[in-house]
């Protein structure tokens, strides 16, 4: 029986695999679909070895508030005793243009650079689908089995992602049906890629 792609009855789909960078890369791989479980519940990965893959989380804006840096290196070093994980902060509107057309292509331009053709890419889009932390580490799961070497994540500026990234995605989500800010969806995000890890680990939270 084959390997079904990533998708589950939550709803949580990829996005179709194009503009993947190197020539001549195989077709990409394929990932065990996750289970539907209600809130609470344990992922499927809970006490299980998982492939450890880096992570990098890319994002598109201006400078930060210091609170906000405050924040992404606490998770960075609680994130740090289960993989590696880097931050990258991509300039908002490079080309400093008033068309937001513009705007959103030069910062497309700019993210896509940024992904290797081995990355597994998730994509945080208001229109992805909704995932509770233990779907998130699932994800987490799922990506280490695909023979990916790199678990990225893209959060767009304040126009969202372009067409490319958003092409490039393996998976699309949402953290919450809220719009939330750059800078709250990078701390969102963090925290929950850390509780992911305890959910895998079967580990106690800590705040």
């Amino acid at each position: 029986m084959g390997v079904l792609p990533w998708t589950c009855r939550c709803g949580l789909n990829p996005s179709p695999s194009k503009n993947r960078g190197a020539p001549g890369r195989p077709p990409p791989p394929t990932v065990l679909g996750c289970s539907s479980a209600p809130r609470g519940r344990r992922s499927k990965y809970t006490g299980q070895s998982v492939r450890t893959m880096p992570m990098r989380v890319l994002t598109v804006g201006k400078k930060r508030s210091q609170g906000t840096q405050l924040l992404v290196e606490e998770y960075k070093e609680k994130l740090g005793h289960y993989c590696a994980v880097e931050d990258i902060l991509i300039k908002s509107n490079p080309k400093l243009t008033s068309d937001v057309k513009v705007q959103i292509e030069a910062e497309d331009t700019s993210m896509m650079q940024q992904l290797k053709a081995e990355d597994f890419v998730v994509v945080l889009d208001e229109n992805g689908k909704d995932v509770m932390s233990e779907q998130i580490a699932d994800l987490i799961g799922d990506a280490g089995s695909t023979g990916s070497s790199r678990l990225t994540f893209c959060i767009g500026g304040p126009y969202g992602l372009g067409v490319q990234v958003r092409e490039r995605a393996d998976a699309t989500i949402r953290l919450s049906s809220l719009v939330l800010n750059h800078q709250v969806a990078l701390i969102v995000l963090m925290e929950q890629l850390y509780r992911a890890w305890t959910i895998i680990k079967g580990q106690k939270y800590h705040h």
